[in-house]
């Protein structure tokens, strides 16, 4: 993983900020080989590329390729004495970093780091999207510092949606420690993602209240045809007590006759329909009752 290259290199792990147009200069950026030996000959490649001898280089960064890692060796037994890898990070003339290898969600616009929860446990999911064009992309997600108790994340996990060829989900399942489910929220926690594509690097920030990212799975529904009856329970991963915790719900008649749908709300777990035709469709969704987050998906069909 990368954090196992950031221990190996991380004397000398470089991120160099690029303005991306072609008038600025490249940066000049001194090197020291790491020796204590002052007499010893060391010389520098970068790649397989020699660049110079002596114990200080000077190397000039601008594009990609002036990237990546450049390495002192002895010259005689051509042992390597230090690295100092070099990651570009495009930036534009205000100095903004120009973000373009994550892909952003439709929902929420122009969001690149969704994070979600289905409870009040303090676990939430984090995901992003890439372009399947980058196929050595590594990522870490951490939450910074400051905000009250850790928060500890699994490792990046890879979903390739089969409809959307283009692109390729990753998630992080995240837990903020000691988070207590009944107190309320006072520090927003903000999660952190690095990005690296070969020596390219970004990163994402997303900075919420577990109240405001809450999205229960959807009811489970059944319908009972004797009396034109729907009843749902609440969702197996939603947090109890439920009274401590209620749900508000809508349920959706879809006329396949007519082409429209009504929807109605309630705080019950039933609802008489005794118009809905045999073929209608019936479906339920949940929402936290009394904090305005997001609704569910829709559930399957009641029947």
């Amino acid at each position: 993983g990368l954090s196992s290259i950031f221990t190996l290199l991380s004397m000398s792990m470089y991120v160099i900020e690029s303005e991306w147009n072609d008038e600025t200069p490249a940066k000049r950026l001194e090197l020291t080989c790491n020796t204590s030996d002052e007499a010893l000959p060391v010389y520098w490649k970068k790649g397989t590329e020699l660049k110079g001898t002596g114990k200080t280089l000077i190397a000039e960064v601008k594009e990609f390729p002036d990237a990546g890692n450049y390495t002192c060796l002895t010259a005689n037994t051509h042992e390597i004495i230090s690295y100092d890898f070099f990651l570009i990070t495009k930036i534009d003339s205000n100095g903004q970093m120009i973000r373009s290898i994550l892909k952003s969600f439709k929902e929420p616009n122009r969001t690149f780091l969704k994070c979600e929860a289905k409870n009040y446990s303090g676990i939430f999911i984090c995901s992003w999207m890439t372009e399947n064009e980058s196929p050595n992309v590594k990522f870490t997600i951490r939450s910074l510092k400051g905000s009250q108790g850790d928060v500890t994340c699994s490792s990046p996990v890879a979903h390739t949606d089969k409809s959307v060829t283009e692109y390729t989900e990753y998630t992080a399942q995240c837990q903020k420690e000691n988070y207590c489910p009944f107190a309320e929220e006072h520090q927003p926690i903000e999660m952190f993602l690095e990005v690296i594509d070969e020596v390219e690097y970004e990163n994402y920030t997303s900075s919420f209240f577990i109240r405001d990212i809450i999205k229960p799975d959807p009811p489970q529904c059944q319908y009972v045809a004797t009396n034109g009856t729907v009843t749902w329970t609440y969702p197996r991963t939603w947090s109890t007590p439920k009274s401590y915790f209620p749900l508000t719900f809508r349920v959706k008649v879809e006329s396949t006759k007519k082409h429209e749908s009504q929807v109605y709300d309630t705080d019950e777990q039933s609802m008489q329909i005794p118009t809905a035709g045999p073929n209608d469709k019936i479906s339920v969704q949940a929402r936290d009752r009394y904090y305005n987050s997001s609704w569910s998906e829709w559930s399957s069909l009641c029947r």
